[in-house]
């Protein structure tokens, strides 16, 4: 069923379907005798095929489909069922009452292949690196801070990281699924997005079953290369699998991403195999010290992960990484809130050697901190349209830095171009930009790539004329 027609995001069985309803509703309008086998013939295709759709998944686009061709059946068979009755010989429905009805059903019938296209199933890129990649999730508790979401004096701050990491090939073994170690977790987080969004759960169910390309527990790449470390923070109330193709491209070019599931902010997480669902909707009418509350707990969950990952690397934590993580070069990046988090995170942690902001706003009641790290910053000429004070806020805050500083403004993007939503949400310009549902993911990869193999790696490159070549680019010095 993922195996989708190229431009079409339909199955081949769903194009059979299509097809089926299609003579079914146009039946009335062939002359004479062809009517009828015009009809059972689209009848026939649309039950045999709609048959193999109920076994191997039939999703919720192709409801308009079967509606409008049912119709016209039922139309069909009562309309001879009384003419038998009466025993009249059978007539076709009268033109000028078959016309709006015929117009109508092909509205519903058409209403597929556009539902299709507006939110299609996802195709997870593969990524283009020398390396397989692998990924692990983790459970790791802060002894030395309370969970300030819960009334318990004795609880701890308890944070569910994902890693990413350059992989051995392993034939046969099941990838991961949208990230995800098991489709029952996988749905979980989709309908905790969709209630983020305020949608019904369905319009996601689709974009929970779908394969990205990490392989969980894969053995670590061979040889004893130490890899450079990327700890991430997704959006506001956003999941550790939410930018899952940056993390699986950032491994397969020889990076290691933990990605966090900041707890009581990501929609769902899982501590000790229990859902744990975001309180981000609890704060009230003072946004901004929410905001700020919320920024300061990110920040602490981002230092406390690269601790976490010397000891995973030292040994101390046991694991298959030990030895093979290069905490000396380790960046902070992130995006939306995540991106403002990276920002503060890098002023506050020196041990962070490089820090990536994509398309984040910052709080204005923050006062940017200097920072000494190299800092690429990525952001939406929509996003900058709609907030007049984000790009502003944002360059002063680029100023403090020591380093060189670089912004690249992503043309056409929209907010969440840059993270898997761009794979499965309505291409509306005002979410998505008009870049493409891939298009953004790619380029974000590898201008973000560029700067990590730069600045992490000391490849020699002239960075402000290799980041030109990805959009609008000022340098911060």
């Amino acid at each position: 069923m993922n195996v989708m027609v190229p431009g079409l995001s339909m199955s081949p069985l769903e194009i059979a379907v299509l097809v089926g309803a299609v003579a079914v509703v146009l039946a009335r309008w062939f002359p004479g005798r062809a009517r009828r086998v015009v009809l059972l013939s689209g009848a026939g295709v649309l039950a045999v095929f709609g048959a193999a759709l109920a076994v191997f998944g039939l999703r919720w686009q192709m409801v308009p489909v079967f509606v409008g061709a049912v119709i016209v059946l039922a139309v069909w068979v009562v309309s001879a069922a009384v003419r038998r009755r009466s025993g009249r010989p059978q007539r076709w429905v009268r033109w000028w009452v078959a016309l709006p009805g015929s117009l109508a059903c092909l509205g519903l019938v058409a209403a597929t292949p556009v539902a299709t296209w507006a939110m299609p199933v996802p195709v997870y890129p593969e990524p283009t690196g020398a390396h397989a990649v692998g990924t692990v999730a983790l459970q790791w508790t802060d002894e030395e801070r309370l969970e300030l979401f819960t009334e318990d004096p004795d609880d701890h701050r308890t944070i569910v990281v994902q890693l990413w990491y350059p992989a051995q090939e392993v034939s046969e073994a099941e990838r991961a699924v949208g990230g995800r170690e098991t489709v029952e977790e996988s749905r979980a987080v989709a309908a905790s997005s969709a209630d983020f969004f305020g949608i019904p759960g369905f319009l996601l169910d689709q974009s929970a079953e779908v394969r990205s390309h990490a392989v969980f527990d894969a053995p670590v790449a061979a040889g004893g290369e130490r890899y450079p470390v990327i700890v991430f923070s997704p959006g506001l109330t956003g999941t550790r699998t939410a930018n899952t193709v940056l993390a699986e491209e950032w491994a397969s070019h020889g990076y290691v991403v933990a990605s966090v599931d900041h707890t009581y902010d990501a929609a769902v997480t899982f501590i000790d195999g229990e859902p744990v669902y975001s309180r981000n909707f609890d704060a009230g009418a003072d946004e901004a010290a929410a905001t700020r509350e919320n920024l300061a707990m990110r920040m602490a969950d981002l230092s406390f992960v690269l601790t976490q990952i010397e000891r995973l690397d030292s040994g101390e934590i046991p694991g298959s990484l030990a030895g093979r993580l290069d905490t000396e070069r380790a960046a902070v990046a992130g995006h939306s809130r995540g991106g403002a988090a990276a920002l503060m995170t890098a002023a506050a942690d020196p041990r962070f050697a490089a820090v990536v902001h994509i398309d984040g706003g910052l709080e204005p009641s923050l006062p940017p901190q200097p920072f000494d790290q190299p800092a690429l910053s990525i952001t939406s000429p929509i996003s900058a349209a709609e907030n007049p004070d984000y790009i502003p806020a944002l360059e002063r805050a680029l100023e403090l830095g020591t380093a060189e500083n670089h912004r690249v403004e992503l043309a056409d993007a929209g907010h969440f171009s840059f993270t898997d939503a761009a794979l499965y949400f309505p291409p509306v310009p005002s979410v998505l930009g008009t870049v493409g549902r891939t298009e953004g993911l790619r380029l974000t990869a590898e201008v973000t790539t560029v700067f990590l193999d730069a600045t992490l790696r000391g490849k020699s490159v002239d960075l402000s004329a290799a980041l030109a070549r990805y959009g609008e680019h000022t340098v911060y010095r």
